[in-house]
């Protein structure tokens, strides 16, 4: 098959499209609005259509196959951008079944180099058969080089069609866990204070940084199929392959970034340095809700990065670190369609509570949950370009504010206030302030419930 790299609805690269096999066709899915073209025909459900070039195979006299492609009778300069197979199975290959990357002469860029457990990437006593049991395993398991295989190794399992099923209509699907698991190491940097770190802007450091990031990112994703798709069990399957890709592009980010750190920097391996988790504690307020968690997360936090990027991308690059570089410009691309996925999984859930886009409702939802589920201004300045490819138009972000933990914080500082008025009375006084200072606590769980 041959057809054009460029997606006719928005012009996204394509070169990274999924293949995916349909019941009589073979299809190319963007990886940004997740529009899908007939590789044959480039016929699309929706309506638009990819150009598409015949293809020829013969063999030569040598028993050679010849691979010839018929150009546009338009234009000039075409190129081959890609050799792509069209199945799954070899497109997405299992991952190794080696237990240590040390067992790898050639371990490359691609592979973490933190040490695994003795664990299996599969529990031999009881293997997950549903894709919510491996994102529960996934979340519960706290080394995070076997969290990465056993990422890339359930998304395998799905896209090939071995998993039982999904799981998230069976009244014995498992809950994700509050908080997924973290080594000794980690737990132990996660006490202490990033911004004490000499250096910050290290390289080093900066790239411990964006992994502690990446790792969390992984758990995201997977907690967001497992803690939510039992609640919403006519969500299509979709829902799902969006983001079981996202929880193995953070996988690929992660292991790159680890590997990088380990070849500059050999002395400080992650989880040698101080972390947060910040992205979890968001995670925590937006867990009862999807649409909350959708607009938190996806919308805030990770729409954030594409505004930062850049110019994290340009700090490397005057530090000479073209490897790191090209890093930064995988994890971009990859995160515009995870703002997209976000964008349009929000999309639906609002349709689905009735919510149009009519009289801007979505864009007055979306900012009614960061009101209450963010905490501060949401910052500029904006990534207006790459926060439009993946659906967020201006009105969604321009002078936004979250109110989050304002009523505690006015409550506590009423409380310090008053309290310190009833110490500075005499005995006498404050021999009926017993019922004030009862008063003003109740008051203030009143307004923290609230």
């Amino acid at each position: 098959y041959a057809m054009e790299a460029s997606c006719p609805h928005l012009g996204a690269d394509m070169s990274h499209a999924e293949i995916e096999e349909c019941d009589n066709s073979v299809v190319a899915v963007c990886p940004w609005h997740r529009y899908d073209f007939d590789l044959h025909t480039g016929k699309s459900e929706t309506g638009l259509k990819a150009c598409t070039f015949a293809v020829h195979v013969r063999m030569d006299p040598r028993g050679v196959e010849i691979v010839s492609i018929e150009a546009p009778e338009e234009g000039f300069g075409w190129r081959l951008v890609e050799l792509r197979p069209v199945s799954e199975e070899f497109a997405d290959p299992p991952p190794a079944s080696s237990s240590s990357p040390s067992d790898n002469p050639n371990n490359t860029l691609n592979e973490a180099t933190l040490p695994i457990d003795e664990e299996p990437v599969v529990p031999p006593d009881s293997p997950p058969r549903t894709l919510i049991q491996w994102a529960v395993l996934v979340l519960n398991t706290p080394n995070p080089t076997l969290k990465v295989e056993r990422t890339k190794h359930a998304v395998h399992l799905f896209r090939t069609g071995k998993l039982s099923s999904i799981g998230h209509k069976s009244a014995n699907a498992p809950r994700p866990p509050d908080i997924p698991s973290r080594d000794a190491s980690w737990t132990r940097n996660l006490k202490a204070d990033p911004a004490k770190v000499k250096n910050r802007k290290n390289r080093a450091v900066m790239l411990h940084a964006l992994a502690n990031i990446e790792q969390w990112a992984i758990d995201l994703a997977w907690d967001i199929m497992a803690r939510f798709g039992p609640s919403y069990p006519d969500i299509p399957s979709a829902f799902f392959h969006d983001f079981t890709k996202m929880a193995l592009d953070e996988a690929k980010h992660f292991s790159l970034l680890t590997s990088r750190l380990s070849a500059i920097s050999p002395s400080t391996p992650y989880g040698s340095m101080p972390v947060h988790a910040s992205l979890w504690d968001s995670a925590t307020t937006t867990a009862h809700s999807l649409r909350s968690r959708l607009a938190i997360i996806h919308l805030v936090h990770e729409a954030r990065g594409l505004d930062v990027n850049p110019g994290t991308i340009e700090r490397f690059r005057r530090a000479g670190d073209i490897e790191t570089v090209k890093i930064m410009e995988i994890i971009h691309a990859d995160e515009v369609t995870h703002v997209t996925a976000g964008h349009r999984w929000f999309m639906w859930v609002c349709e689905q509570q009735g919510i149009t886009r009519e009289d801007e409702g979505v864009v007055k939802t979306f900012r009614e949950e960061v009101r209450k589920g963010w905490r501060g201004e949401v910052k500029g300045p904006f990534n207006v370009e790459a926060r439009e490819t993946a659906g967020m138009t201006r009105d969604f972000y321009e002078g936004l504010r979250g109110e989050l933990g304002i009523n505690e914080a006015a409550c506590s500082k009423r409380i310090s206030r008053e309290t310190s008025m009833i110490t500075e009375k005499t005995p006498e006084e404050t021999s009926g302030s017993q019922g004030a200072v009862v008063n003003i606590s109740v008051e203030y769980e009143r307004h923290t419930q609230q």
